[in-house]
C-alpha cells in the first residue's frame, strides 16, 4: 500500500427524478433509475487515516465524536473496502460539512461519496469512476450520483455490477441555480435509509416505479436540450409522486411542513408570472427551487420574504468527488 491517509471532497446532489425504494436493500439496488445535479458550493470534506495501531474505527463529524449508529454504518462500509484491499487495519474518519446534515439536503450522499474516494485512495487503490460510484452506492444509494460531475444519471441495474451513476452533461452545460429554502435545520425523525424500506408498503409505489422510465426520458431530454418548461413540469410531478408514496406508506411519512407547501404554491404562481423556476423536495421539509441563473436573485429575494424560511442557500451545478490535500 502506497498511502495510509487521503482527503476528499464531494458535493450533495438534488434529484430531479427521485430514488425511493430498493429492489435489493443490502446492495441498495434502486427500484428505478434517477437523475440529479451536483450542488457546487455545498460539500463534505473527509479525511481517512488507516493505521495498524488503531483497535477500532473512529468517526468525528463536524468536530464531535459521532453517535454509535453513525459509526456502525461507516464501519460496515469500511469493512467492504478493507475486504477489497485485503487489509484488516482500522481507520480514523474525520468529516465536515458546510451545510446542515440530516435535513433532506443529501448529506449522506456527499459523505459517502467523499468517504469512498478518500478511503480507497488511502489504501492505494486506483479505481475508475464507475467502480467508485458502485462502492459509494453501498454506503448511501444517492452517494453514487455524487461521484461523477454535473448532471448525473443513476442506472438502476439489477446487480452490483450494473448499478452505477454517470454524467450525462458537465456542470457547465446549463446555467441552473438551486435556491434551497431551509425551513428546518433539525434532524428528521425518519431517515432516508429507513424510509426506503417502507416504500413498498405504499399502494402507489408500483405506479410510481412503472412510470419512472417516461419521467426519466423527459427530464433527460429536457436537460440535454436545456428546455425549462418540460423540465419544470416533470420535476415537480416526480417530487409530488414520491411524497405521495411516503404519505401512503405504513407508517406514513410526512416530511412537508406548512411553509413547505406554501413555498410550492408560490413557486407555481411565480412560474405562471413568467419566472422560470420549479420546486422539488427530497426526504425532508426544505424546498429546492430550481431556476435559471438570471432569475435566481429574484427567486432568492422572494423566498427570503416568506415567514418560516430561515435562510436560502444557492448552488450551481457542481463537479465530481475529488481528492484534495489533507
Amino acid at each position: 500500500m502506497s498511502a495510509f491517509k487521503a482527503t476528499a471532497i464531494a458535493h450533495p446532489n438534488i434529484a430531479f427524478i427521485k430514488y425511493w425504494g430498493n429492489r435489493d436493500e443490502n446492495l441498495r439496488i434502486p427500484a428505478n433509475g434517477s437523475i440529479s445535479m451536483n450542488l457546487a458550493g455545498l460539500f463534505t470534506r473527509t479525511s481517512v487515516t488507516f493505521s495498524p495501531e488503531l483497535n477500532t474505527d473512529a468517526l468525528v463529524l463536524n468536530g464531535k465524536p459521532a453517535d454509535p449508529a453513525a459509526l456502525r454504518r461507516v464501519s460496515r462500509f469500511l469493512d467492504f473496502i478493507r475486504g477489497f484491499a485485503k487489509t484488516g487495519w482500522h481507520a480514523e474518519v474525520v468529516s465536515e460539512n458546510n451545510f446542515p446534515i440530516g435535513t433532506g439536503l443529501a448529506s449522506s450522499a456527499a459523505a459517502f461519496a467523499a468517504l469512498s474516494q478518500a478511503a480507497t485512495a488511502a489504501l492505494g487503490l486506483t479505481l475508475t469512476e464507475q467502480e467508485l460510484s458502485r462502492i459509494a452506492r453501498l454506503g448511501s444509494g444517492s452517494a453514487c450520483r455524487s461521484i461523477p460531475e454535473g448532471f448525473v444519471e443513476w442506472q438502476a441495474g439489477t446487480c452490483h455490477e450494473d448499478s452505477f451513476a454517470f454524467s450525462i452533461a458537465p456542470a457547465t452545460h446549463w446555467d441552473l441555480v438551486d435556491c434551497i429554502a431551509v425551513v428546518s435545520s433539525g434532524h428528521k425523525s425518519t431517515g432516508s435509509t429507513e424510509g426506503h424500506s417502507l416504500a413498498n408498503t405504499s399502494p402507489l409505489q408500483p405506479a410510481r416505479v412503472a412510470d419512472a422510465p417516461r419521467r426519466l426520458e423527459k427530464v433527460r431530454r429536457a436537460i440535454l436540450e436545456r428546455e425549462f418548461a418540460t423540465f419544470a413540469e416533470v420535476v415537480e410531478q416526480d417530487s409530488t409522486i414520491m411524497h405521495a408514496v411516503m404519505m401512503t406508506s405504513t407508517p406514513p411519512l410526512f416530511y412537508w411542513q406548512p411553509v413547505s407547501l406554501e413555498i410550492m404554491q408560490k413557486v407555481s404562481q411565480w412560474r405562471a408570472e413568467g419566472i422560470p423556476c420549479c420546486y422539488t423536495l427530497d426526504a425532508g421539509p426544505n424546498v429546492h427551487v430550481i431556476s435559471m441563473s438570471s432569475s435566481a436573485p429574484e427567486v432568492t429575494s422572494r423566498l427570503n420574504s416568506i415567514p418560516g424560511v430561515k435562510q436560502v442557500l444557492q448552488a450551481t451545478p457542481g463537479g465530481p468527488a475529488q481528492l484534495v490535500e489533507g
